[in-house]
């Protein structure tokens, strides 16, 4: 089933940068917090951009090891200090084992076979290596502006009504984040911890909104879910407004394979 946001397309480098803005320095923080250092094997899931797999190989240092992989790889440089590598995590075997980290953000609710992924991540650990999994929740903050006092706001709202049935059809599950701690506890995983976050009002909200709803232009009018006119007035409108707008929930669970 085709993924909703193709890498191909032109708004997916608009959307990484957005993201990466509004959600790295949290997810450092939690990989800083697991105890990332020199020499350490790492696996990124789904990496989209380099971004996050540069920083890991700076953590790494030269006698460690970054796998980035994905579906995708146009957006990855080949020339940041990590190795990149085409793979389905889902129905694929893992492309090594003994890694200290495995690590995805924003991958698995997209990803119709989500439960052999996990179990191919969770066997790609050595034991005492750490799982750290970052997905949105769709549904746990539902709103593109939760603020909704004019005509505007609850047009955006309606838009994001209609991502939110787009991403269904394309087999997402919308209610993944916040479930990942019992998986975690359920793999066998030990010293668990969680938490959620969602961005509002920063500049990249906006951001993000606009590229994602210009990248879904096309599907949203032919499954009658907005109309062209629709589309325009919202896009002019963050244009104009850009601190109404927030993003997704995000849910970060981390734990141990056991020793």
């Amino acid at each position: 089933m085709a993924y909703l946001l193709d890498n191909q397309q032109s708004e997916a480098g608009e959307r990484f940068g957005a993201i990466n803005r509004m959600f790295n320095r949290r997810t450092f923080d939690r990989l800083d917090q697991v105890g990332i250092g020199a020499g350490w094997r790492v696996w990124e899931v789904g990496a989209g951009s380099s971004s996050v797999p540069a920083w890991l190989a700076g953590q790494v240092g030269p006698d460690g090891e970054v796998l980035a992989t994905d579906l995708d790889t146009t957006w990855l440089d080949a020339d940041a200090g990590f190795t990149t590598l085409r793979h389905d995590v889902a129905a694929e075997p893992p492309p090594g084992e003994g890694f200290d980290l495995v690590h995805s953000r924003m991958v698995l609710l997209h990803v119709p076979g989500r439960d052999q992924a996990l179990a191919s991540m969770i066997q790609a650990l050595r034991p005492g290596g750490w799982l750290v999994l970052e997905d949105i929740d769709p549904l746990m903050q539902p709103l593109s502006c939760p603020d909704v006092y004019a005509p505007e706001h609850r047009r955006a709202n309606r838009l994001r009504e209609g991502f939110r049935t787009l991403l269904a059809s394309r087999g997402a599950d919308l209610a993944y984040g916040r479930p990942a701690p019992r998986r975690l506890r359920e793999a066998g995983l030990t010293e668990i911890e969680a938490e959620g976050y969602f961005p509002l009002s920063m500049p990249d909200c906006a951001v993000l909104e606009a590229a994602t709803i210009r990248q879904i232009r096309d599907d949203l009018i032919a499954r009658d879910l907005a109309t062209a006119t629709e589309i325009d007035d919202h896009l002019a409108y963050v244009a104009t407004d850009p601190g109404q707008f927030a993003t997704s929930a995000i849910i970060t669970a981390w734990g141990r394979k056991p020793l």
